[in-house]
């Protein structure tokens, strides 16, 4: 073949590909979003009775495992109920990724829905929330939990992180469940 021949077949066939021209930035893409989904770690006390408890000993412990776990996540965002046992949760780690906890009330589902697929691309949130919450969140995103009864986190559940991962703004790509801490046994 005649190398000028070649050298002009090249040439008009490049910009056809999507390649990149010389000169000019190849296109970008968004970076995903990630959200770490759980529920709050064991409280101090049982919530039929006391409705808004602290965390246990146990729970407190599940903290700095949580710590252990996503320290180096590059958490950027963290949302939390109104409750001391969703934010209880997330306190150590906030404060390793120096960020702020948004609270936004646990009955409010479309806000935590809202807050989340408003954020901005390359964001990797965490979300603390309830057995009953966490299941259907993850489904809004897109993605799917395992394992539930009823369509929530078994009671004595506190093991589980839902990590979905989605294009801005959009339905999830992947969901990938993780176990933390000391593992809870289901009956």
């Amino acid at each position: 073949m005649n190398r000028r021949f070649f050298l002009a077949l090249l040439t008009a066939f490049l910009p056809t590909t999507g390649l990149a021209q010389e000169g000019t930035a190849p296109p970008t893409q968004a970076k995903p979003v990630t959200v770490f989904l759980l529920r709050h770690a064991e409280t101090a006390a049982d919530t039929r009775e006391n409705t808004d408890p602290e965390l246990s000993a146990e729970g407190q412990q599940r903290t700095q495992d949580l710590v252990q776990l996503l320290g180096h996540a590059g958490i950027t965002h963290a949302f939390s109920t109104e409750f001391n046992r969703t934010r209880g949760v997330l306190v150590p780690l906030a404060q390793a990724a120096k960020v702020e906890i948004e609270t936004i009330k646990s009955v409010d589902s479309d806000g935590q829905l809202t807050a989340l697929l408003e954020l901005p691309p390359g964001s990797v949130a965490v979300v603390a929330g309830h057995s009953n919450t966490i299941p259907r969140l993850v489904s809004s995103l897109g993605g799917s939990a395992q394992n539930l009864v009823r369509g929530n986190l078994d009671h004595d559940s506190y093991d589980r992180v839902f990590c979905v991962t989605m294009p801005s703004g959009g339905s999830a790509t992947s969901t990938i469940e993780l176990r933390y801490g000391k593992p809870c046994v289901l009956k």
